[in-house]
């Protein structure tokens, strides 16, 4: 931030200077006018913190200089004037003269089309409303100073914009759009060797690929990060920070051992507890909670009371908020509800304060744990505050994608000026040509290229409007074949799963012993998980449905399970072992999963059979799927055919299969299903 302003300075003094050297041109009445003007040159002055005594002495300067850049006369002088004032009341927090200021160095800068000075008006009208969380207009302005910075050929301070751009989206959980932006910024950095930028950029990859789950790209991530730490600052504290988030991630993958060896490395780090309190303080209770996780509880209450006390200490309320809920879990693992819910309802009350919703979720969801009782009330503010978050976090994004938008129309638009203008050129510069050369000649071939050109726009018109109706069509079949597949998405997958809890929760309804409440518990959280099926059946997010099945003969065992828990009904599952199921399509794997779903189904509803027997085979370039049951079997030919078989029957078709039903009255039912064998195909190697 300093070197902007004494860059902002140079500039400004540099102008004043070639001003004053223009006026010495003029004639002795000129000089005396730039004589009266003198005060006005003052600005600089008085913006110069060296120039100050006194911190309340450099902010009465800043309103002089502000009320003498009012009254100067050159544009350019102004909107340097006023982008070096408005930057100083930024960095004093004076947001009312920041805003009148910056307002003003936007109007002058934008006339004179000082574009410099200009991004660096849209940056700090970011930084401003970052202060102040006013997120989504910080992200205007920093995609504002991005384009400008590009469009100057300014790689390195794009970079810096595409990062601060990725942290906000990092904030309102666009993960997505924060790692892409990153990306970006990395590739800009690169190859100017901004070593500590690209420290930045990695850790804020590894932060997204945390939040995303993916952890082992989380670590590698932090590795980066470490990486060049290294070569920017080695005997820096961020890498104090990287340890603290690599321990966190071996935290959630359940490897507490490992997670306690990079703790360590942060509250035995030399001065740490000068140097770094906050951190220190941060991975001293993580370092207690891993502690607590391995069992080894010596001394971690009071470890946890002096991270509080340090905490307190900083005024960090929402530091606080996160060593309660460690310590409330702490108590629940070792049966001492009492403390348990003591500590909860004082975190919940601190994550309130400090207006940190994640941390109050957590601890709403641990008070459901504790207190068995008020659960219901728990999960209901759980539920209501989970909903408004994401529906705030949606609105963020929607104008996320809003700026985005306009950014790349904005490109295009310019790009398609510039080619216009130059086509222009050329044209104009043909004409004249012509027109000297081959006047009259030229005047009958303008004619008939007119006609040529008309002739072919017409051509053209009429291809567009067949293209529209053919694209018309095509959308209308898009939106039956979606209809049909949500349809059977929603009756093989959700309403299976939804049959099986309610026959659980019936027999569970009457009911109040412990198991039976842990139960129920359970089964909340098999109903959250439909709620997140839904959503992605909603947003059409099939490819994410189908990679969810990592482990396909884990997912038909744990269908089987869910049948056995929720009827009672014998399971039995076969398969060849000596196929890999893994290698089969995402298509295949998850048809043939709900085909299996569907089947079962039925032998609850309808079968009444106590016993199911689910055998996967192969023959030649054929996968055989057979369900047996022993129930009550029924007509082949009289019976009915519902959704379900029909869904089946829509599955098949377009896996080229098909099925047959062999049942009768008193002896069971057979279902047996014949797919082509289909497995992913390695992907071909790029050429050199």
């Amino acid at each position: 931030m300093e070197e902007r302003i004494k860059c902002r300075y140079f500039i400004s003094l540099a102008l004043l200077i070639l001003y004053t050297l223009y006026s010495c041109s003029y004639s002795k009445k000129s000089i005396t006018e730039q004589a009266h003007s003198q005060p006005t040159d003052s600005v600089l002055f008085y913006i110069s913190k060296a120039n100050s005594a006194a911190i309340s002495q450099h902010q009465s300067n800043l309103d002089k200089a502000f009320a003498l850049a009012l009254k100067a006369k050159n544009d350019s002088l102004k909107a340097n004037y006023f982008t070096d004032i408005s930057y100083n009341y930024l960095l004093k927090n004076d947001s009312l003269k920041f805003r009148k200021s910056s307002k003003l160095a936007l109007q002058y800068t934008k006339r004179m089309g000082d574009s410099t000075s200009l991004a660096n008006n849209h940056w700090d009208l970011a930084t401003f409303f970052d202060d102040y969380s006013v997120v989504d207009s910080a992200f205007y302005h920093y995609s504002k100073a991005q384009q400008i910075f590009s469009a100057l050929g300014n790689p390195y301070q794009s970079g810096r914009m595409l990062y601060n751009m990725a942290t906000i989206q990092s904030a309102i959980k666009d993960y997505i759009g924060s790692e892409i932006n990153t990306v970006k910024a990395i590739e800009l950095f690169k190859p100017l060797d901004k070593y500590l930028n690209l420290y930045y950029c990695y850790t804020n990859l590894g932060s997204v690929s945390n939040a995303l789950k993916e952890y082992e790209r989380a670590l590698n991530y932090y590795d980066e990060a470490l990486f060049y730490l290294n070569k920017a600052a080695p005997n820096s504290t961020g890498n104090l920070e990287i340890y603290n988030n690599i321990g966190t991630v071996y935290q959630v993958l359940g490897n507490h051992q490992k997670a306690l060896e990079y703790f360590e490395k942060v509250i035995t780090a030399d001065s740490i507890k000068t140097k770094n309190l906050k951190s220190y303080a941060t991975a001293l209770s993580n370092y207690a909670d891993s502690k607590s996780k391995l069992g080894d509880t010596l001394q971690v209450v009071d470890i946890f009371n002096e991270v509080l006390k340090i905490k307190d200490s900083l005024h960090d309320t929402r530091g606080m908020a996160l060593v309660q809920y460690q310590l409330a879990d702490h108590y629940l693992q070792h049966g001492d509800s009492i403390n348990a819910l003591k500590y909860a309802l004082i975190g919940k009350e601190n994550a309130k304060q400090s207006s940190s919703n994640l941390r109050t979720l957590e601890i709403l969801a641990l008070l459901g744990r504790i207190d068995p009782i008020n659960a219901t009330h728990y999960t209901q503010e759980y539920i209501k505050l989970n909903d408004s978050l994401i529906h705030e976090e949606r609105t963020i994004q929607n104008k996320f994608t809003r700026i985005r938008f306009e950014t790349d129309q904005f490109i295009e638009q310019n790009a398609l000026l510039a080619r216009q203008r130059q086509l222009w050129i050329g044209i104009a510069a043909g004409t004249l040509v012509m027109a000297v050369l081959l006047l009259l000649i030229f005047y009958q071939r303008k004619r008939n290229q007119k006609l040529k050109f008309e002739q072919a726009q017409q051509k053209t018109n009429q291809e567009i409007f067949n293209l529209l109706l053919a694209q018309s069509t095509k959308m209308e079949e898009g939106k039956l074949l979606e209809k049909k597949r949500v349809s059977e998405e929603l009756h093989d997958g959700i309403l299976g799963q939804m049959f099986g809890i309610r026959l659980i929760l019936t027999g569970l309804n009457n009911k109040t012993d412990e198991a039976s409440v842990l139960k129920r518990t359970e089964l909340l959280e098999k109903l959250q998980q439909l709620e997140e099926e839904i959503r992605t059946i909603s947003h059409e997010l099939s490819k994410a449905s189908q990679e969810k099945i990592h482990n396909f003969i884990t997912s038909i065992e744990e269908l089987l399970q869910t049948v056995r828990d929720s009827s009672n009904m014998q399971c039995q599952f076969k398969y060849d072992d000596s196929i890999d199921w893994d290698q089969l399509t995402a298509e295949l794997k998850i048809n043939i999963y709900r085909i299996v779903q569907e089947s079962l189904q039925n032998c609850r509803k309808h079968a009444q059979a106590s016993s199911v027997s689910v055998v996967f085979e192969k023959d030649e370039k054929q996968l055989k799927i057979a369900i047996t049951d022993d129930g009550i079997g029924f007509n082949v030919k009289k019976g009915k055919k519902g959704i379900g078989l029909k869904n089946m029957r829509s599955r098949l078709e377009k896996l080229n299969g098909t099925y047959s039903i062999d049942s009768q009255l008193g002896k069971g039912t057979t279902v047996t299903v014949t797919i082509p064998y289909q497995v992913n195909k390695p992907a071909a190697p790029k050429s050199a």
